[in-house]
């Protein structure tokens, strides 16, 4: 009887692990684990190592949890000595607090610098484009400030070009994210947050708000597509000839609660991004990127 219950407990724990991995076979379920972006690889790594560093601890101690639990139950057969006058173990104490913070130390190294290089545009030799985003209820606004036209619910990008995420918000704080390139970013009222981000591949990214803002957030998703760059161009000046102009009482309109679909503008009015962001309580200025661009700073309140 004895070793059909040892056999009973390391079946149902191999059963378990078994799930477990089975589960995460098919990376292309689960889009944060299919990058498509250097940003995105990058967040990835850490994933991947955070998950091993996890695994280094708890590994272990299910395993001695579980010799545990068959070594020393309490039933007629066991001859396990009883030894209550056992107080401490100056090799077990090392052991059990040595190896935690190791494995802090590490991840803390390790998530610092990639934290750090994702402030940096992912491809340093190309010009990036710019794209200013403003979350609204229940809606997400991308203007272009290269380009002079603007977008709802979805937003053009070329492919293998840094891309630089201006974030704002019209409405409740929101947080912006497209899980295949990258993290998330917070959009705040009054202040302008930045997000480097990039597409090595052509296609359509799925976005969406990842922060509750009400009645309307479950739908509150966006399209990012990425292009090639002679495509982008051409986007962009087709925009302009077959949309209409996002005046400010269309704006007015948009940014009341409600979900639309996808919408396109062949402009928008000056300063649109600079006067939410002041509106709200913060202020918007400017300053000269490396690369010669005028780039977005943020400024708190």
């Amino acid at each position: 009887m004895g070793k059909w219950r040892r056999f009973s407990y390391f079946s149902s724990l191999g059963l378990m692990i078994t799930v477990l991995f089975l589960a995460g076979c098919d990376k292309s379920q689960y889009i944060v684990l299919d990058p498509k972006g250097p940003v995105g690889h990058q967040e990835l790594d850490l994933i991947i190592i955070s998950v091993i560093l996890c695994a280094v601890v708890i590994l272990p101690v299910m395993g001695i949890f579980v010799y545990i639990l068959i070594r020393y139950k309490d039933r007629p057969e066991n001859k396990a000595p009883y030894q209550p006058e056992w107080a401490d173990s100056k090799v077990l104490e090392i052991v059990w607090w040595g190896i935690p913070i190791i494995i802090v130390a590490i991840l803390g190294v390790y998530t610092a610098k990639i934290t750090l290089n994702l402030t940096k545009p992912p491809v340093k030799d190309v010009r990036p484009v710019v794209v200013q985003v403003t979350s609204l209820d229940w809606k997400w606004l991308f203007t272009y400030p290269g380009q002079k036209v603007a977008t709802v619910n979805y937003a053009v990008i070329p492919a293998g070009v840094p891309i630089q995420f201006v974030l704002t918000s019209d409405a409740p704080m929101n947080s912006f994210w497209v899980p295949q390139l990258g993290g998330q970013e917070y959009t705040m009222p009054g202040m302008s947050m930045g997000l480097w981000l990039q597409a090595d591949k052509i296609g359509d990214y799925f976005g969406s708000g990842a922060n509750f803002t009400g009645k309307g957030f479950a739908h509150m998703q966006f399209r990012v597509k990425a292009v090639k760059q002679a495509d982008f161009n051409k986007w962009a000046a087709d925009l302009k000839k077959t949309s209409p102009a996002l005046t400010n009482v269309r704006y007015a309109d948009l940014a009341k609660p409600g979900n639309v679909k996808e919408l396109s503008f062949s402009s928008y009015p000056k300063s649109l991004y600079e006067n939410i962001v002041n509106k709200n309580g913060g202020k918007y200025f400017h300053h000269m990127h490396h690369m010669g661009e005028n780039m977005p700073m943020q400024k708190h309140y």
